[in-house]
C-alpha cells in the first residue's frame, strides 16, 4: 500500500502502544495521522494480554473502553499458594473506592485490531532524513511528528541516537527468573477446582521458581486457536521460569508437574500458542527528541522490564495516550504561535520517563520475591528468604489494608 507524501504524526508499529496512540490522536480531533507497521498482516491466532484498571481508566477517557470491556474476561483478583495451601489473596473489589473500573480485563490482543483503526502494511522503517537535501531510497513520507511504537529493537530509537540500557548500570544483577516460558494449553483431564474459577490468576511459588495459572474457559477459543486446531475445551495461560543453568528454555511442553489444584500429573492436551524470552531491564535516556521532527517512544520501545505484575504493555498503553494528548495540544499551541518551544512534549516525557523508572523498580521487586529459595542460610539458621516471604504474606494477608494495597499497586493506579 502506497504512502502519502505527508502527515502530520507517523505511528511506527501497530502493536498495543502503537494502536492506543492512533486511537487517542483521533479522539484529540487529529486525523492527520498515518499508522505503518512491517508485518504483512495483523495477529490472527492472538495471545491473551491483561489491562488493568489504570489503564482501563486511560482508555475509558478516549471513548476507547465499551468495546473491549463487552468482550473481555474480567479479573477479580489473584492467589499465592505454595504447593500445599493458599498462601495469599486479594481482590481488584476493593479498588472500587478508587476507580470506576476495578477490575483487570483479559482480552486477545488482536481484539485491539478490530477498533477501527487502519494500518498502512507491509512498511519498515529503514531510515531518517532531516531535510530535502538526504537522499534514501523507498517511499518517503514528511511528517511533523514521530511516535515510535516498533519494539524493544526500535529502529526508530537507534536512528535518533536514544541509549537503551538497565537503569541499574551495565553491571546490575540478573534475576533468577529471567528465562522465562509462556503457553495457552488445554488439559487432559480439565482440572475443576476453586484455583480454575475464571477471572482468577493464581501463582504457585517453589523453591527459585514461580509457575502461574490463569483460566479463559471458552470464552476466547476462536480467536486463540484461529491458525491452529478449533477445540472446545477451556483454555488455561500458564508460564514459569527456566533456569539458567537448565539451558535454552524449550520451543513447547507436553508435561508439567503436578500443580496445588490436582495432586495427579497433568497432561498437556493441546498447545494452542506458546512463546519463550529472556526478561531483562531497560530504559531510553530520553524518551523524547527531536530529530527535525518531533520523535517520541513508547511500549518496549522506551522500556522494557520482567513481566511479572503484566505492567508492561499497560503502561506503553497509558504513554500512548498521555503523549499523543500532549501533541494535538502543541500542534493547536504551534498554529497560534509558530516560534512557541517544545515546553508541553517534554514536561509529559520527563512524567512519562519517571513513570517508566517507578514501574521497573516494582516489577524488580516482585520477581526478587518471587525468585526467593527455600534453601536455610546456615546449619544453624534453618530458615529461607522463601520461607520468611510466605510467614509474612500469610500474616499479613489477613488485613484488608494490606490486600487493598497489593492490589493498588498491581493496577497501575499510583503509576498512571
Amino acid at each position: 500500500m502506497s504512502l502519502p507524501e505527508n502527515t502530520t504524526v507517523l505511528v511506527v508499529g501497530a502493536g498495543p502502544a502503537g494502536l492506543t496512540a492512533a486511537l487517542s490522536l483521533a479522539h484529540h480531533g487529529c486525523h492527520d495521522f498515518v499508522i505503518v507497521d512491517a508485518v504483512v498482516e495483523g495477529l490472527r491466532a492472538s495471545r491473551v494480554v491483561t489491562i488493568h484498571s489504570a489503564t482501563v481508566e486511560a482508555l475509558a477517557s478516549i471513548d476507547a473502553v465499551d468495546g473491549l470491556v463487552s468482550q473481555a474476561i474480567r479479573g477479580k483478583g489473584f492467589r499465592i499458594t505454595s504447593r500445599s495451601s493458599q498462601i495469599f489473596e486479594a481482590k481488584f473489589d476493593s479498588l472500587k473506592k478508587h476507580s470506576a473500573h476495578p477490575y483487570a480485563l483479559y482480552i486477545p490482543q488482536n481484539k485491539l485490531q478490530s477498533l477501527g483503526v487502519q494500518v498502512q502494511r507491509p512498511h519498515r522503517v529503514v531510515g531518517m532524513k532531516q531535510n530535502e537535501n538526504d537522499s534514501r531510497d523507498g517511499q518517503v513520507i514528511r511528517a511533523r511528528y514521530i511516535i515510535g511504537a516498533d519494539g524493544a529493537r526500535s529502529i526508530i530509537r537507534t536512528i535518533a541516537c536514544m541509549g537503551f540500557s538497565d537503569p541499574e548500570g551495565p553491571n546490575a544483577a540478573e534475576n533468577a527468573l529471567v528465562q522465562m516460558v509462556s503457553a495457552d494449553v488445554t488439559f487432559e483431564p480439565e482440572p475443576v477446582d476453586p484455583f480454575t474459577l475464571e477471572g482468577y490468576l493464581s501463582g504457585t511459588v517453589f523453591s527459585g521458581n514461580f509457575f502461574f495459572f490463569a483460566p479463559f474457559g471458552n470464552s476466547f477459543n476462536a480467536e486463540l486457536t484461529g491458525d491452529g486446531k478449533p477445540t472446545t475445551k477451556s483454555i488455561f495461560r500458564v508460564g514459569c521460569a527456566v533456569p539458567g543453568k537448565n539451558g535454552e528454555p524449550p520451543c513447547s511442553t507436553k508435561r508439567i508437574r503436578p500443580l496445588t489444584f490436582n495432586p495427579r500429573p497433568v497432561k498437556v492436551d493441546q498447545l494452542v500458542w506458546s512463546t519463550r524470552h529472556r526478561s531483562h531491564s531497560a530504559i531510553a535516556d530520553r524518551i523524547f527528541t527531536r530529530f527535525g521532527a518531533a520523535i517520541f517512544l513508547v511500549g518496549d520501545a522506551a522500556h522494557i522490564h520482567s513481566p511479572a505484575g503484566g505492567q508492561g504493555m499497560n503502561l506503553g498503553m497509558r504513554d500512548a495516550i498521555f503523549f499523543t494528548e500532549a501533541i494535538t495540544k502543541h500542534i493547536q499551541a504551534s498554529a497560534e504561535n509558530p516560534d512557541g518551544d517544545d515546553a508541553i512534549l517534554q514536561e509529559i516525557a520527563d512524567a512519562r520517563h519517571a513513570r517508566a523508572l517507578e514501574t521497573i523498580g516494582f516489577t524488580k521487586t516482585l520477581s526478587n520475591l518471587a525468585s526467593l529459595t527455600y534453601d536455610p542460610y546456615a546449619w544453624w539458621m534453618p530458615f529461607s528468604g522463601a520461607w520468611v516471604r510466605d510467614l509474612v504474606l500469610r500474616i499479613l494477608g489477613g488485613f484488608d489494608c494490606v490486600q487493598s494495597k497489593v492490589a493498588w499497586g498491581l493496577s497501575g493506579l499510583g503509576r498512571r
